[in-house]
């Protein structure tokens, strides 16, 4: 093991300690030694260990949490039934009822090896159990069997829950029939590298799982060997098939630049090729790489590829920005958010499970940094409390760590951009705003295997914000709100066929922007091309602080009505008050609008007397409207408040400006249409560019070659302007991702440059000031420096 890799994640005794392993199995596994030693940890992880005080009340309940989960999956079991083990699961043609069937077993054996169930070690259960495998490999699973539907149940599904239950049953089993289950395992998942029927290679969270599935199955037959083959198959995790790259690099810095599934440097991920996936794929490669790391650590197969350190990265770049307060933008959660059974903030808990299990191997000088984040997350989250629905592993790892002396990191303050990925996150201390754009380069919305059937609009200039309402986009928002408006979307009023135009990249290039490190001002925008129409709109979002400024231009179709969507709010009260110029208002066509205030939203401030319509509605709908596969017909009722502006029929050249202000009060909306913080500049089809009255800030997005007040640019960029204490903060980029180079004129006489980042030219000229700045290779990346007057001479 190289130095490199112990300090990385050093699977040490206190890392195992940390996860509540059994002090006995406390040590380093040598190959003579089989893997006895990795069975146990695995068992630990999934039972929490024979350690932990069952008389503990937190302990207790999860125990209770595992007892009611058994006693919910034994309901209509029956070994003796020839068209399945359950009545509800008894398809041979959904693949997803073979995993839900070997699942449910899983549940079961769970509670048979958890000290403290009322099934734990029962005899019974244990012969029920062997009897419902023997079914399952009868007529399900394994060698003599056709796989069906789904790839992803028979390598994954099905064979994860079935590992998960020999490791549980291990000594009940006996040797004939684990050897015919790790056979059938073996028979759909032989290999670490390929998975599918056509043996593709496999990328992303597919190849953890996959390297997870071998791995297991690898530690029940005393296989070394494969372990050694799953180690190694590591060093792809972040490939792209043909173009893949060591483990845990970025996705995109090897060949196939661009086009690889994984993590990016700016902490995108990216799965399905081009489908934005943090809080989907990328939180169970999480989940699942933790575990294994685990599970080989500190033994002859443990992961010695130093770019394993990549994982902090992830954690710090490619989740916290996206978590809020238990929360994950749902700009990144591909079709998951059309899952009932993935809301209530549910992806952030297999984050949080993740770290708790990467934390005891990280480097001295990481551990207090890493424990106030989840210390952080843990605690912020008053909707859904993690020691109540985690399982017992990280309950005991959770409870250690809150009892430390660690402060939480506190309320993350940022902007952060994801030009990989097309995303934006606006954090303040009292809200949170997610974007969600497309592009050329990234795909508009995933709806496969029947799910997220509505999801046409989630990247069309999505807007989501995140306040004290922690349950917003819970308790069936994605269901019932509208998905012809959503907020912050400008669309064609006309409802698409379920699914149409998922996996569609834009014909525009333009999506991206720029921010000023270490504050939460930003400029993001996108060249709206909408799928199926003529729609063109040229979008802009400039987030300066506790201020949101929307601005829309060139909004043109050929046919269709056409709307840009101001808010939709899934209210907390029904009755929450409208208030539009100051007055109580009931809602409707409502003409020559300054501001707008929503009670226990914020306010809306326009740049000019507009009309908006405000419908206040109670919407009803079933989860399988968007959900076929996993949704029930159960209706769901929730109340809806939306404001939009009505562009009319066929528009040319039509837009918007707004400024948002996110829990505003009544007074302070109707202040700030009386004296707005913020200014447009420019609204054309060439600029979008917005001034800050306290400061002079300048904020601009150039569409082509244009100038805004005294900033020119020479074609497509992202810009702001900052005079601060007597120097010029200035921030730049190339939202295409296309240009080389990109050359700005700013009137100011006199500057020097103070410090710049690599690839930035100053030079005097005429008008003032030319900055050069390479943008080659940056793939949207900001690019800033800051000019200073030189020192006077004496």
């Amino acid at each position: 093991m190289t130095a490199t890799r112990r300090t990385v994640l050093a699977g040490t005794g206190a890392a195992l300690a940390a996860l509540a392993l059994p002090t006995p199995l406390l040590g380093t596994a040598r190959a003579d030694d089989g893997t006895a030693l990795l069975r146990a940890r695995w068992h630990t992880l999934l039972t929490g260990g024979t350690g932990l005080d069952t008389t503990e009340p937190r302990i207790a309940a999860a125990i209770s949490r595992v007892d009611r989960a058994a006693v919910s999956a034994a309901k209509g079991l029956d070994p003796s039934r020839t068209d399945g083990l359950w009545p509800d699961l008894t398809s041979t043609s959904v693949s997803n009822h073979v995993t839900t069937s070997f699942k449910r077993l899983a549940t079961l054996a769970t509670a048979w090896a958890v000290p403290g169930t009322s099934q734990y070690g029962d005899a019974t259960l244990a012969d029920l159990l062997d009897r419902g495998i023997d079914w399952m490999l009868e007529h399900r699973y394994g060698p003599g069997h056709e796989r069906f539907d789904n790839d992803w149940d028979w390598e994954i599904g099905c064979a994860q829950a079935l590992n998960d239950t020999a490791v549980l049953l291990y000594e009940a089993l006996g040797t004939d029939r684990l050897t015919r289950i790790t056979d059938a395992v073996r028979h759909y998942t032989p290999d670490p590298n390929l998975w599918r029927a056509d043996r593709q290679i496999a990328t992303g969270a597919n190849r953890v799982w996959i390297c997870t599935v071998v791995a297991v199955g690898a530690v029940l037959r005393g296989d070394g060997a494969d372990l050694v083959r799953v180690r190694d198959a590591l060093s792809d995790v972040s490939g792209g098939g043909a173009n893949s790259v060591l483990a845990f690099q970025d996705a995109g810095s090897g060949t196939g630049e661009g086009t690889g599934e994984g993590f990016y440097s700016d902490g995108s991920f990216l799965q399905h090729y081009k489908h934005p996936y943090n809080g989907g794929y990328g939180k169970e490669l999480l989940g699942s790489l933790s575990r294994l790391l685990h599970l080989l650590d500190a033994t002859d197969w443990q992961v010695t590829d130093a770019d394993v350190a990549n994982v902090r990265h992830w954690v710090t770049d490619g989740f916290d920005p996206l978590i809020v307060r238990g929360d994950v933008q749902a700009g990144v959660c591909g079709r998951e958010v059309a899952r009932a059974s993935k809301q209530g903030h549910v992806a952030a808990q297999t984050v949080i499970e993740a770290v708790l299990r990467l934390l005891p191997g990280l480097p001295a000088a990481d551990t207090d940094r890493f424990t106030a984040l989840v210390k952080q997350w843990i605690t912020e989250d008053t909707y859904r409390d993690f020691l109540d629905v985690t399982d017992l592993a990280s309950l005991a790892a959770a409870q250690r760590l809150l009892a430390s002396d660690t402060a939480p990191r506190g309320t993350l303050v940022t902007h952060r951009q994801f030009p990989r990925m097309d995303k934006a996150m606006h954090h303040r201390p009292a809200f949170t705003l997610g974007i969600s754009a497309y592009s050329s380069r990234i795909y508009n919305y995933e709806s496969i295997q029947n799910e997220n059937l509505h999801g046409w609009h989630l990247s069309d200039g999505m807007v989501l914000l995140y306040d004290d309402d922690l349950g917003h986009y819970s308790e069936d928002y994605w269901p019932t709100v509208d998905p012809l408006r959503l907020p912050g979307t400008t669309v064609v009023a006309a409802r698409p066929a379920d699914a149409a135009g998922q996996r569609t990249t834009s014909a525009a290039d333009w999506a991206g922007g720029a921010a000023l490190p270490g504050t939460t001002l930003g400029a993001y925008g996108m060249d709206l091309r909408a799928y199926g129409s003529s729609l063109r709109a040229l979008k802009s979002w400039f987030c300066l602080d506790d201020v949101i400024v929307h601005v829309g231009s060139g909004i043109t179709a050929n046919a269709g009505v056409v709307e840009t969507v101001v808010e939709n709010r899934k209210l907390r009260d029904a009755d929450a008050e409208l208030t539009v110029d100051g007055v109580a208002s009931p809602g409707g066509d409502l003409t020559g609008v300054r501001s707008v205030h929503l009670a226990g939203t914020g306010g809306y401030v326009f740049a000019r007397p507009t009309a908006v319509r405000a419908l206040r509605e109670q919407r009803t709908a079933t989860w399988r409207e968007i959900n076929t596969k996993y949704g029930t017909d159960t209706p769901v009722t929730r109340p809806y408040l939306t404001l939009w502006q009505d562009h009319g029929a066929a528009p040319s050249g039509a837009g918007y400006c707004w400024l948002q202000l996110p829990g505003a009060s009544a007074e302070r909306t109707r202040r700030c249409a009386l004296a707005p913080p913020v200014r447009a500049v420019a609204e054309s089809e060439t600029v979008h560019a917005v001034r800050r009255a306290a400061d002079g800030l300048l904020a601009a997005n150039f569409w082509a070659a244009g100038r805004a007040g005294e900033l020119a640019a020479d074609g497509p960029a992202s810009v702001l302007v900052r005079p601060r204490d007597g120097r010029v903060d200035v921030a730049v980029s190339d939202p295409t991702q296309l240009r080389e180079r990109i050359v700005l004129d700013l009137d100011l006489r006199g500057f020097d440059v103070h410090r710049a980042d690599p690839g930035v030219t100053v030079a005097r000229a005429a008008a003032g000031t030319r900055i050069t700045v390479d943008t080659a290779g940056r793939n949207g990346a900001t690019v800033t420096l800051t000019l200073s007057r030189p020192p006077s001479r004496s």
